[in-house]
């Protein structure tokens, strides 16, 4: 007998031991199904499960049990990222305790103390994946800086440089002050600060008097300026095109340039061009030619190329100095504050410096144009449809990838310096050895260069080299192309758009068939979660209080497709009391002697309620089947929770009472025997959104099956008896109309009432006929009388279909008191939509507050419109009594 309560603490740990000892997560390919792969995006080897990771790894799963269920022969490939700089960061941390830092151990002993770490405290993520349900096949499991991944890393490198693909440049990059490295667009946190707009007057030559004035938020850099710029059609400025003004402090002669990046509507319609320290400046400084004066050393203080006074200083305090100095001078016009966006590193919290640095980059360009046709010929597919938008604005903008980071932990760039600074490219030392052996005529010392690649850079080649590539290997051959990509938004160009070029180049055809971006995962207020706010809710905490499948099932019921998550505690309790519901049904079942019958035919039964009910689970496994394949989560599990909760457990299980506990014969061996079955097959629809639960009730309401639940087989349902659907939904109909109206008028549980029904034609009145007995039981009525002609004073009428249903209600509630309250409730109602609607109305309110503040005050008024919609429909009920 199952336990009164289900204890997911106790369960959950028993079954995914037992699955993962048994192998049921591996791919199959010997049975001969056809392949269905998802690639998992690796998280950080660093990482610890947050609700992002819930969500996608929640949705990967859902997906991956299915399509096992369904025969496929299912390959979800894990892994973890060696997360570069958030690795070594955690190392050096450590290290930092002891009093050490890396170049205290050198290169080759940190390498090593990182593998430690990595061995002794780098599972902690994966050990969470599996508290959470995830059925990958771990023992495929890869790791981005394991040998063969290492090896396919160096392949790519080597064939893209000699490709012309990869090469070696000056540009400017995000440069990190504190951690001296280069560092990725996703690695730069914008905030909104408080700085001010410094207007800095330059001296026109040969005009005295005349001046150009500049507005900047950054007057320091004014040291490396190579130019002034306005709009070729600016009129203000026409004469001066071709000019020169003296740069103040400096004492360099720069040029007055005509260029389209000058807005004359934006401050005075003149901006100084510092292509050294500014990405767009570096733009304009390419197209015009200007010389790149960099201003900074690596630790973000003013180098050899200032005047000597600044030499040395912060960028920071050369601000003060550069601003004290323009006002000494009279060439400070004015200073207004000013709200910007400042770049902040991730990780290291400093602001991030545009530097003009050498490192190695990836001609992007060239590779995107096949990654752009693969989406708009339809050989990849997003989902939803209008990220392939947002995919095509940044494909189609690319600029060069660089790849390359000054830290120690990662892949190190495959290549040698000779003695002159020549560098040759291959794909070993010794090979790089011979090379340069050849070039020079004589075998040199060869010093390798001291760089990584990009984390992005080996993430990018996932689907193929976790599959053996360059080996050509079974795996590969099998399951590339992959048939799903899972992840969110945010990483659409970071890690989407590398491994669509990479695939293309490499493997001749797309990475995978359909990207499925989710959203994001917020609080319940649509805030996003942070640190900072005390938001945060951990998805370890929700699954001890509630169970891993509650978890699970919110998630998935609130994945629609675009549209953020808002997540509350109290959404996940309330799929805990669905769970609990199941149970109970569950335990219902056993206690009324209702066991799996083999063989057992849903077409061959008599009883009306049992056809009904084998008629919605048909429906409702449909639906289940085409939400998921959709990537309709939420309208997956919603047809879930509505079959099981409704028709099986609120319904079914009501009208098959009186046969169940009734005296014995073919309708109670028949009821026993389709509750048992559509019971069994609820856990297997189940099963991809609640594996632990279902798994549970599997093997504890039969004997061995001889097979886990996840396993099984996906149902296969057919049946469907339209003439006995459409007469139960009726009696669920009547029976729900005249509940709701019962909850509207306030009738006490207990209280029975007559129920009195006019104007029916035959075929209602044959209905109310046979089910006479469950409407009185399950609408609490005393009477059920078919009446010609009935007074309609004190009663309270419902319309089901012609028949008209009357409740005479005067006796048991006061209804002068109820169209009181009701008519109170309407007009607070009323009130508070009429305040929302002012604020919707309102363009400067719109304009301002967040999205999320804006689509929560929408979807209040949904509600509340619906509210008062229902209560003024009850209130029309009372005022027709």
């Amino acid at each position: 007998m199952l336990d009164k309560t289900y204890r997911p603490g106790e369960v959950e740990p028993k079954h995914y031991q037992a699955w993962e000892a048994a192998g049921a997560f591996g791919a199959r390919p010997e049975a001969g199904g056809r392949p269905y792969t998802i690639m998992m995006p690796p998280p950080n080897v660093t990482g610890s499960l947050h609700m992002g990771h819930a969500l996608t790894f929640t949705l990967q799963d859902i997906l991956t049990r299915y399509h096992r269920m369904r025969g496929r022969d299912t390959l979800w490939q894990p892994g973890t990222d060696h997360a570069g700089i958030a690795t070594q960061m955690v190392v050096e941390r450590q290290m930092a305790a002891e009093k050490l830092t890396r170049h205290d151990l050198g290169r080759d002993k940190f390498i090593e103390r990182v593998w430690t770490w990595k061995g002794e405290s780098g599972g902690t993520i994966t050990r969470q994946l599996r508290r959470l349900g995830a059925s990958p096949d771990w023992s495929r499991e890869r790791f981005t800086m394991d040998e063969g991944l290492s090896q396919a890393v160096r392949k790519v490198f080597v064939d893209l440089y000699k490709q012309g693909l990869i090469y070696r440049d000056k540009r400017l990059v995000n440069w990190d002050p504190k951690l001296h490295t280069a560092i990725s667009d996703l690695e730069v946190e914008p905030r909104e600060v408080q700085g001010h707009m410094w207007h800095l007057k330059y001296p026109v030559e040969g005009e005295p008097g005349r001046f150009i004035t500049v507005a900047t938020t950054r007057p320091e850099t004014m040291l490396g300026d190579a130019a002034v710029a306005v709009h070729p059609e600016d009129d203000r400025y026409r004469d001066l095109v071709g000019k020169f003004v003296r740069l103040p402090i400096a004492d360099r002669l720069i040029p007055i340039i005509a260029d389209e990046y000058s807005d004359p509507e934006k401050g005075t319609g003149a901006v100084k061009i510092t292509p050294a320290h500014d990405f767009n400046d570096f733009e304009v400084g390419r197209r015009h030619d200007l010389p790149l004066i960099n201003i900074l050393d690596r630790d973000a203080h003013i180098n050899e190329n200032a005047p000597s006074a600044y030499r040395g200083l912060d960028r920071y305090d050369a601000r003060k100095r550069v601003v004290a100095e323009f006002e000494s001078l009279g060439l400070l016009d004015k200073i207004e504050p000013h709200v910007l966006q400042m770049p902040y590193g991730d990780r290291s919290g400093v602001v991030i410096e545009p530097w003009l640095t050498d490192q190695w980059f990836v001609d992007a360009a060239t590779l995107a144009k096949p990654a752009i046709e693969a989406v708009e010929s339809g050989r990849t597919r997003f989902v939803p449809k209008h990220w392939e938008n947002t995919y095509y604005e940044w494909m189609r903008n690319i600029q060069p990838w660089c790849i390359s980071r000054q830290i120690w932990w990662g892949h190190q760039v495959p290549a040698w310096y000779g003695p002159d600074g020549r560098y040759f490219v291959e794909l070993s030392e010794d090979e790089a050895q011979a090379a340069a052996t050849a070039h020079y005529g004589h075998p040199v010392a060869l010093t390798r260069d001291a760089d990584v690649l990009d984390t992005w850079f080996s993430s990018g080649l996932w689907p193929f080299s976790t599959l053996g590539w360059p080996e050509r290997t079974a795996a590969l051959d099998r399951y590339y192309p992959t048939d799903v990509l899972v992840t969110g938004f945010d990483i659409i160009f970071f890690w989407v758009a590398r491994m669509m070029m990479l695939g293309l180049h490499f493997m001749g055809d797309v990475p995978f068939r359909e990207i499925y971006i989710h959203a994001l995962v917020r609080d319940e207020k649509g805030q996003k979660m942070s640190k900072s706010k005390g938001n945060i809710i951990d998805p370890l905490v929700l699954i001890d209080k509630y169970g891993c499948d509650a978890l699970r099932f919110t998630l998935a019921a609130l994945a629609a497709q675009g549209r953020d998550i808002k997540l509350a505690e109290s959404r996940v309790e309330g799929y805990r009391n669905f769970a609990t519901k199941l149970w109970n049904a569950a335990r219902f079942c056993q206690m009324n002697d209702c066991k799996p019958v083999p063989g057992f035919d849903p077409a061959a039964a008599r009883e009306q309620v049992n056809r009904w009910i084998a008629g919605k689970l048909t429906d409702a496994a449909g639906r289940i089947a085409q939400a998921i394949e959709g990537y309709r989560f939420n309208d997956a599990a919603n047809a879930a929770y509505q079959f099981v909760w409704n028709s099986f457990c609120d319904w079914y299980l009501e009208f098959a009472k009186p046969i169940l506990q009734g005296g014995d014969g073919p309708a109670k061996v028949e009821t026993r025997a389709m509750a048992a079955w559509v019971l069994d097959q609820i856990l297997h629809l189940l099963h991809p959104f609640m594996p632990f639960i279902t798994e549970e009730l599997w093997q504890q309401l039969a004997g061995d099956r001889g097979h886990f639940l996840m396993t099984a087989g996906w149902p296969s349902l057919s049946f469907q008896d339209g003439g006995v659907e459409a007469e139960l939904d009726w009696l669920v109909k009547l029976i729900s109309s005249i509940r709701a109206v019962r909850a509207e008028m306030n009738v006490p549980p207990g209280a029975r009432v007559p129920l009195l029904v006019k104007g029916a034609g035959e075929e209602s009145k044959r209905r109310l006929a046979t089910h006479r007995d469950s409407i009185l039981t399950l609408a609490r009525a005393a009477s059920l009388d078919i009446v010609a002609d009935a007074t309609s004073q004190g009663a309270v009428q419902v319309v089901v279909d012609e028949a008209t249903i009357l409740l005479p209600l005067a006796d048991v509630i006061d209804l002068a008191q109820e169209k009181t309250r009701l008519a109170k409730e309407i007009a607070k109602l009323s009130g508070d939509i009429e305040k929302v609607e002012r604020k919707l109305g309102n363009p400067e309110f719109i304009a301002k507050a967040p999205g999320e503040v804006v689509a929560e005050q929408r979807g209040r008024l949904e509600e509340w419109v619906a509210a008062r919609a229902k209560l003024t429909e009850a209130l029309e009920r009372f005022s027709s009594a």
